[in-house]
């Protein structure tokens, strides 16, 4: 698949099926966030892997808005040091990579972040220095996946020049 394709058809996955996915694929989702752009070249992202059904039912557990991840394959935790201002949006493009990366392999993924951030902290002894930026689950997706989104028409959302000035190159 091209990334014109993965872009065009990439959906949000939230049911999984149980196969599982194999580990030589979850390290290539994590080389893809590897190899994404940092502010600064800080690089200063850190990610764990979590692939036990414990695990991910006690990410379940402590998520105000990501109960489904315990059906996932696998999760990875995004942690990113909020003392570069850009931290957020390095985060962003780490999740964007591994979740193309992923969609390559026919696997789905979605990110959540309403979290409590103290008990996962503890839980998975994450150092204080850094903040939990989201949480992205994986897996085969449960149902057939056509990929159609539903978007504005770019002349809605994109202006040439000024705000609300036609589109037009």
């Amino acid at each position: 698949m091209d990334v014109e394709e993965a872009i065009q058809k990439r959906i949000e996955v939230r049911q999984f099926n149980e196969k599982p996915v194999p580990k030589e694929i979850k390290l290539k989702i994590l080389e893809a966030a590897r190899l994404a752009s940092s502010g600064m070249n800080s690089q200063h992202w850190r990610f764990i892997l979590i692939d036990s059904k414990d695990d991910l039912k006690k990410l379940a557990e402590y998520s105000f808005s990501g109960k489904w991840i315990s059906n996932a394959n696998f999760a990875i935790i995004v942690l990113t040091n909020p003392s570069y201002n850009f931290h957020q949006i390095d985060a962003g493009r780490t999740i964007t990579y591994m979740q193309l990366m992923a969609w390559n392999y026919g696997i789905g993924s979605c990110i959540y972040t309403g979290v409590d951030e103290k008990k996962i902290k503890e839980f998975f002894r994450i150092p204080e220095n850094l903040t939990i930026s989201a949480i992205v689950g994986f897996g085969y997706p449960a149902k057939r996946i056509v990929g159609k989104k539903k978007r504005l028409p770019l002349e809605e959302i994109a202006f040439y020049r000024k705000y609300n000035q036609k589109l037009s190159l």
